[in-house]
């Protein structure tokens, strides 16, 4: 297996895993708060039907998950683009922080769901940077629109026998492209699944820990969230400690 290669399917696997957990925090914004936190077309749309409506309240949570999405990514890609050695680390930390402070402030009946709408919003728009390609393919963690378009285009290209322009080996097409965009969007609606099953069964601060844990686990233990995986590869298969650098 070349290097590329593998850094492929680590990265594939990342992609589904966190969105997965997008998903699932989605669902919770769905279920307890009213509003989508990570989805932000249908945010913009609720946005301005009840503006036009004058029924400026109803559009107060919409607008502010909006807003503080932007706010995040803008975050997100500041650290991603920082020379911090583990930026990615660092980003799944914050999320894991903002997550537990959402937990804390129900576990004490201090419900404030504009902040917590806020807080989410940051937190699922920050894991967009920190993995915005699999391959060479540009996926979407957090939001699924874009993807569902990737996937009808590849398979469109794959059925007019279409050349992939940016190929990255043999291994690589127009199907696999559109196979990596259907497992991440599959484990986004595996994530709102598992958060509609946790909203059933525990309480509103206690269904936020899966994904807390998550994040802190990623946080502090993914090799992966350092941008150098082929040199650490390539060190563990020629025997050859080498310096790793990073952001």
């Amino acid at each position: 297996m070349t290097l590329r290669l593998y850094e492929t399917r680590v990265r594939w696997a990342f992609a589904m895993f966190l969105a997965l957990i997008a998903g699932y925090v989605d669902g919770y914004g769905l279920l307890f708060l009213g509003t989508s936190v990570s989805f932000m077309s249908g945010n913009t749309t609720t946005t301005g039907l009840k503006s036009g409506q004058a029924d400026f309240h109803a559009a107060l949570p919409t607008a502010i998950a909006v807003l503080f999405f932007v706010a995040g990514t803008f975050l997100g890609t500041l650290i991603g683009q920082s020379r911090l050695r583990y930026s990615h680390r660092l980003i799944f930390l914050v999320v894991a922080g903002l997550l537990a402070t959402v937990a804390v402030l129900e576990q004490h009946g201090h419900r404030m769901v504009f902040v917590e709408i806020a807080m989410l919003a940051v937190g699922m728009s920050m894991m967009n940077p920190a993995l915005s390609k699999v391959g060479g393919e540009s996926v979407s963690l957090t939001f699924v629109t874009g993807t569902l378009n990737r996937i009808g285009g590849h398979l469109a290209a794959a059925a007019g026998r279409q050349p992939l322009a940016d190929g990255q080996g043999p291994k690589d097409s127009h199907l696999v492209r559109a196979l990596i965009e259907a497992s991440v969007w599959s484990g986004f609606v595996v994530g709102a699944g598992l958060s509609g099953m946790a909203g059933s069964h525990f309480p509103l601060w206690a269904a936020l820990l899966p994904p807390f844990v998550v994040m802190i686990a990623l946080g502090f233990f993914s090799e992966w969230a350092t941008p150098s995986i082929e040199k650490k590869v390539a060190s563990s298969i020629s025997g050859v400690p080498r310096a790793v650098s990073g952001r």
